[in-house]
């Protein structure tokens, strides 16, 4: 079996946000850059797993951006991915990168794609149903557990006041969220094995952008609290009513 993992680069979640140029770029000075953790814990690991029943399974990591990005697709490898393809183009547009990977899944011939349910700075959510519209498979989205027997797939999801049960014929690609998968963290040996693992570096697809981002803009900062003796109640109340708005 042949497994596609997708793979992004996001900021820290400490990572102090600023931005540049009007508003319309993040400031990435100083900023802490790891693998998305949706692709990391969940997808990648769910594909380890796999692999370690099955020897003859093969992964691949795919990702889409310049060569700031190698040390992450490093990583990955280091947990346990075979080789690594970065498509060689810097966009946040979903429709873009989901374009340059169904190109790469496309020539792979890969029995099974996963992604993230999203990345944690942008939470678009959107790239693994692109994939598979892209390439005409069957889609299983925010997925908590998947077993394979065969060339069929049980996936399950949390739906709204139960769980969803979905049997699909490989290929699929599913986008993975918590329950999937236990985080791991790379051992020496396969930090060593990393360096020497294939790294091929793809020239992107033409495909124009969708999306523009025009800005920017913080939340806006948080208030201070505020105390209230326990002998004024009233206070509490009037507080409550005219501020919090809860009364």
């Amino acid at each position: 079996m042949k497994i596609l993992v997708c793979i992004s680069k996001t900021p820290d979640t400490t990572a102090k946000i600023a931005f540049t140029e009007g508003n319309t770029k993040l400031d990435e000075n100083g900023i802490q850059w790891i693998i998305n953790p949706y692709d990391e814990w969940y997808s990648l690991v769910r594909a380890i797993e796999l692999k370690e029943k099955d020897p003859a399974t093969t992964i691949h990591l795919v990702t889409v951006g310049n060569a700031e990005v190698e040390p992450i697709i490093r990583k990955a490898l280091a947990l346990g991915g075979d080789e690594a393809i970065r498509i060689n183009v810097q966009s946040n547009d979903s429709f873009v990168v989901a374009s340059q990977i169904a190109e790469v899944a496309k020539k792979g011939a890969y029995d099974l794609i996963f992604t993230g349910k999203e990345t944690i700075d942008y939470n678009s959510a959107s790239i693994g149903s692109m994939i598979a519209a892209l390439l005409d498979l069957p889609f299983v989205s925010l997925a908590n557990h998947f077993t394979i027997e065969g060339n069929t797939a049980t996936i399950k999801r949390e739906i709204e006041g139960g769980e969803e049960t979905n049997e699909v014929i490989l290929p699929v690609v599913v986008s993975c969220q918590k329950g999937m998968a236990e985080q791991r963290i790379p051992n020496m040996r396969g930090i060593m094995a990393a360096r020497t693992k294939p790294l091929h570096v793809q020239e992107p697809i033409a495909c124009n952008e969708s999306t523009q981002v025009l800005d920017f803009e913080l939340p806006p900062a948080k208030q201070g609290v505020k105390l209230v003796a326990t002998d004024q109640m009233d206070e509490l109340v009037r507080l409550l009513k005219e501020e919090a708005k809860v009364i």
